[in-house]
């Protein structure tokens, strides 16, 4: 038995047709663990899709309107990129739905996984980039509304900017922080927040993503780390390192959401870095270790892979889950 809890559904799978996102990655992550011994069926949790009223904490009026009714116009629906459907909808008011119930239960057992959701690309009032609902951003705001936190910090290690995330939680910044005497050579400065409209500040959001990548506009996050093309392991490690150092030497979150992406991948198809599986894995423990190291609890979101073998993106995942079993059993 795991010493937290892995909420799926099988009714994650994504109706989208032949397309580059692997709709069936869910299902077969959910197989390896339980196949693998990693996980058992006690383990899993079975969400309820979000409410219309989680959704609008973060999503607007008029764009939920045109999602539950089917009147997005044809701009808005291609750049989303994903063929609209109301089973599509169903599909992440669940993966919603998933990450409320991952955060509520990583505040419990100090962490807890989506095996769904990370779909950081949806904004306020439409979505980009395979995402239509912001579901982190929903968990957070359903967290904040029920007193159950004030502030929280987002993780972004997809190779893709998080740029839903830093719109929507625009206004918490981070003045120029000198980097340590061990940073990489390689040339990817942190990228403070230039400039913000009026917020409370109660997100703080971390974005460590190849920079020349989509999307083109990458909105400020409170901590951007632009990686150049063709980055390894070892540089990757360094830079995530300094950003959760830097992030928390001025942010004092009381919920880290880690949204965990398999894309910085070698052979990710949509992805320029150049990560092995074992350098990714690194990449989680050195998250999971920061986080118990300081007693925050962790909601693990498992989001973009897009690798030319879809067992290797599994691989990936399940190594995420592996990574926070093997650091939390030795935490008790």
């Amino acid at each position: 038995m795991l010493p937290f809890k892995l909420v799926y559904s099988d009714d994650y799978y994504l109706p989208i047709g032949a397309h580059v996102f692997p709709a069936e990655k869910y299902r077969h992550i959910h197989d390896r663990l339980l196949q693998t011994r990693t996980a058992e069926t006690s383990d899993f949790l079975t969400p309820e899709g979000a409410s219309d009223e989680d959704i609008l904490l973060v999503h607007t009026s008029d764009y939920v309107r045109k999602l539950k009714t089917g009147t997005l116009s044809a701009q808005e629906e291609m750049q989303m990129e994903i063929p609209y459907s109301p089973e599509l909808v169903r599909a992440f008011w669940l993966a919603a739905g998933g990450s409320i119930l991952a955060a509520d239960n990583a505040l419990k057992d100090r962490i807890a996984f989506n095996i769904g959701g990370g779909f950081h690309h949806a904004f306020p009032d439409h979505g980009e980039g395979f995402c239509m609902i912001h579901d982190v951003a929903v968990a957070i705001r359903g967290m904040q509304r029920d007193h159950k936190i004030t502030r929280a910090m987002t993780v972004d290690c997809d190779v893709h900017h998080g740029n839903g995330t830093a719109a929507i939680f625009a206004g918490t910044r981070v003045p120029s922080d000198p980097l340590p005497s061990s940073s990489p050579t390689t040339l990817a400065p942190l990228r403070p927040a230039k400039s913000r409209r009026s917020h409370a500040g109660d997100v703080f959001t971390i974005s460590l993503h190849q920079e020349n990548n989509y999307p083109a506009w990458k909105p400020p996050s409170s901590i951007d780390v632009d990686l150049p093309d063709g980055i390894g392991d070892d540089d990757y490690l360094a830079w995530l390192d300094n950003a959760l150092s830097s992030g928390l030497r001025q942010f004092d979150p009381e919920l880290i959401c880690y949204i965990a992406g398999a894309d910085p991948y070698r052979e990710d198809q949509l992805g320029g870095l150049a990560l092995t599986t074992e350098g990714l894995k690194r990449r989680d423990e050195l998250v999971f270790r920061v986080a118990q190291a300081r007693n925050l609890p962790v909601m693990v979101t498992l989001a973009g892979g897009y690798a030319r073998r879809v067992e290797d993106t599994v691989t990936i995942h399940c190594n995420t889950v592996i990574a926070a079993a093997e650091t939390f059993r030795k935490q008790s």
